[in-house]
């Protein structure tokens, strides 16, 4: 008997202490005007764009919670004037164009809320969607005065930032 109890609580015990799937590590990126703070997942072998993420849906840009830019002053983002303060960034990639989104509501979940704040955009931009040399195996967002960068597998997004 004491043998089966035993046995029930190491069970329970291994459960209760399982681990559970490390998150994508929180990035911060930032330069003298812009600051990135997104999740970055990994290729791990999986097709990117057009699986991963689909084409044509609303993506957070990153992993866990969404992405969120902050311009430390006004800027023209992508031709889009946006006052200095803490934005969502949202994506929807396609295979020819990106529409690069900054939202005004913070602290979301991925994007699956989006549908719900998408009246609090506060900037949308098409911008066009380069080649990598090679790819990239880590989701690489890259914050400059110049432009915000997003880089993965073969693909890389610039969105021009003037001041």
């Amino acid at each position: 008997m004491k043998k089966s109890i035993f046995v029930f609580f190491a069970l329970i015990s291994s459960f209760a202490f399982a681990q559970k799937p490390a998150a994508s590590p929180a990035i911060v990126t930032e330069s003298a005007n812009v600051k990135i703070t997104y999740g970055q997942p990994s290729k791990k072998d999986r097709e990117i764009f057009g699986k991963l993420v689909p084409f044509g849906e609303v993506w957070r840009t990153g992993a866990n919670g969404a992405t969120e830019v902050t311009f430390k002053k006004d800027v023209n983002f992508g031709g889009a004037a946006v006052k200095a303060g803490t934005y969502s960034l949202f994506t929807i990639p396609t295979k020819d164009e990106w529409t690069v989104i900054l939202n005004s509501e913070l602290k979301q979940w991925g994007a699956y809320g989006y549908d719900k704040v998408k009246d609090k955009n506060v900037a949308s931009v098409k911008v066009k969607p380069l080649n990598n040399e090679a790819s990239v195996e880590k989701l690489t967002l890259t914050a400059e005065d110049s432009q915000i960068t997003i880089s993965w597998d073969m693909t890389l997004v610039k969105v021009p930032l003037k001041w």
